[in-house]
């Protein structure tokens, strides 16, 4: 347990650093008594002002909020199918979620319409259930866990591919420009996008947290848990339910994220040694946090003014760290 409230300190403390990088690191460098001169006394509105409010804080709450979302459903679904490196990204949940909102958007671009926050996100959370709903028949028929995985990949990439297409060839300049989101990108974030994200992303959370004492009966076993007065099919529903709203934020605000989902869990169990959902829950979404605000510092200043996408940055970290897993698996099971 001291462990445990060890590492859910120094994640805030990384949180807290990361935070302030990201608010103060751009193309326009604000020093950290800029910001604070900014925050507590917003009287003068310069060019620094409406850097800082208009662009560097909403866009860095949005990567924490959906970083720690995203993360948090990472658990979910990893938890709900038994293997390690189930993910939103992974099992397509993203892509349809992807595909879905970019349907929508072009339909509406296309009648001269803008498609609302909350819009968004509906139609992300309706092509993540529908990706869900096709892994969870496969999960019924197949029962070889790898080879759902990567039906789950397939789906994916055909989403991806349908995406693609549909960007690629859009004729009005407003769909073309969907291309970036449709990437991964943090950028253009408003402080009403915030605020819906920051209402569905914590309320998932905390309801997954709410949840700590069945999830974890639930992951020694469906007969210790039935035993424990844990109701199996209401919980599988609600974590179905929870990990596709979170994942549907992330893609409906940001674009799909890769390898966050996968690889924060793993990194949470192996700095806390501990499975706890009570535990893992807050560490994940504090470690999500973390790991994509920094991505995006990343991807912002690494070639700037060009900006690169999210889930590039997020590959090249987290991809050794997801093959480092998947070795160790293996080798414990020889």
């Amino acid at each position: 347990m001291k462990r445990g409230m060890l590492s859910v300190a120094g994640l805030m403390i990384l949180l807290a650093i990361s935070t302030i990088a990201g608010v103060c690191l751009g193309s326009v460098d604000l020093s950290f008594s800029q910001v604070l001169s900014i925050v507590f006394h917003p009287e003068v509105e310069d060019t620094a002002y409406h850097i800082l409010w208009d662009i560097r804080i909403p866009r860095v709450l949005a990567a924490l909020l959906l970083g720690g979302g995203l993360s948090v459903s990472g658990f979910l679904l990893q938890t709900f199918f038994q293997n390690p490196i189930a993910g939103p990204y992974v099992l397509g949940i993203s892509s349809g979620a992807k595909l879905t909102v970019a349907l929508v958007m072009i339909f509406l671009l296309g009648q001269g319409m803008v498609i609302s926050s909350f819009g968004m996100v509906a139609a992300a959370f309706a092509g993540a259930m529908l990706a869900m709903g096709f892994v969870l028949v496969l999960s019924f028929r197949v029962q070889n866990m790898s080879f759902l995985v990567v039906c789950g990949i397939m789906i994916g990439y055909i989403c991806s591919a349908i995406t693609d297409f549909l960007v690629t060839f859009a004729a009005d300049s407003n769909i073309v420009n969907l291309h970036n989101w449709s990437k991964g990108s943090f950028s253009g974030m408003s402080w009403e996008n915030v605020r819906l994200m920051s209402i569905l992303i914590l309320a998932g959370v905390v309801c997954a947290f709410l949840l700590s004492k069945p999830i974890s009966a639930y992951q020694l076993g469906e007969t210790y848990a039935r035993n424990m007065g844990v109701n199996i099919t209401r919980l599988r529903v609600i974590l179905i339910l929870l990990s596709s709203l979170l994942s549907a934020c992330v893609t409906a605000f940001a674009g799909p994220i890769s390898f966050v989902g996968i690889a924060v869990p793993h990194l949470m169990k192996s700095l806390t040694k501990s499975a706890k959902p009570l535990l893992l829950i807050p560490c994940c979404f504090v470690g999500g946090a973390v790991i994509t605000i920094l991505c995006d510092t990343v991807a912002r200043l690494v070639f700037a003014p060009t900006e690169l996408s999210i889930s590039s940055v997020t590959a090249i970290f987290l991809v050794p760290v997801v093959i480092t897993m998947m070795v160790k698996k293996q080798r414990g099971s020889l």
